[in-house]
């Protein structure tokens, strides 16, 4: 083989090698594990609540009308409050629901405008809304904030907020 044949090929041979690899094939998606079911996740127990617990709203009463701002007193009976992440037997806090459903009783009530916590185990609030019909509704939450079984809720009271 002469010089010039072979230095061809030794170039053809080394740019074949530095070329750019072929990328690896990719698996087809497993159409079984797209349609299986996420992965449940263990959720806390929920904490029995005694026969006859409840609450109630102190004040204001249903169909008040009120100018802001104003106080809510909540009543408890059967249980006793403790401050959010303390634990104890027949024990909670208040959350006070402001023109919103109830929230899912196995997962903790979420915090914002709607869903008032009161961790410190609090028994009123001064509110402060604009003018306008609301409805408000109380549950006790346990030290993970989730209600307990059976849940200890007020009945809806709806109040009138004129000013």
């Amino acid at each position: 083989m002469n010089r010039t044949t072979f230095a061809m090929l030794l170039a053809a041979a080394l740019m074949v090698s530095c070329g750019s690899p072929e990328p690896p094939e990719e698996a087809a998606p497993d159409a079984d594990a797209a349609s299986a079911p996420a992965p449940e996740v263990a959720l806390p127990p929920r904490k029995p609540s005694p026969e006859g617990a409840r609450v109630w709203f102190v004040s204001p009463g249903d169909g008040a009308g009120l100018t802001s701002p104003f106080t809510v007193e909540f009543g408890l009976e059967g249980m006793k409050l403790l401050p959010a992440g303390e634990i104890g037997e027949n024990t909670g806090h208040h959350h006070l629901l402001v023109n919103t459903p109830l929230p899912r009783m196995d997962l903790p009530i979420i915090t914002d405008d709607a869903h008032m916590h009161f961790g410190l185990a609090q028994t009123n609030v001064e509110l402060s809304l604009a003018p306008g019909t609301y409805t408000l509704q109380l549950l006790l939450g346990d030290d993970l904030h989730i209600p307990h079984e059976p849940p200890v809720m007020s009945e809806v009271i709806t109040v009138e907020v004129t000013n």
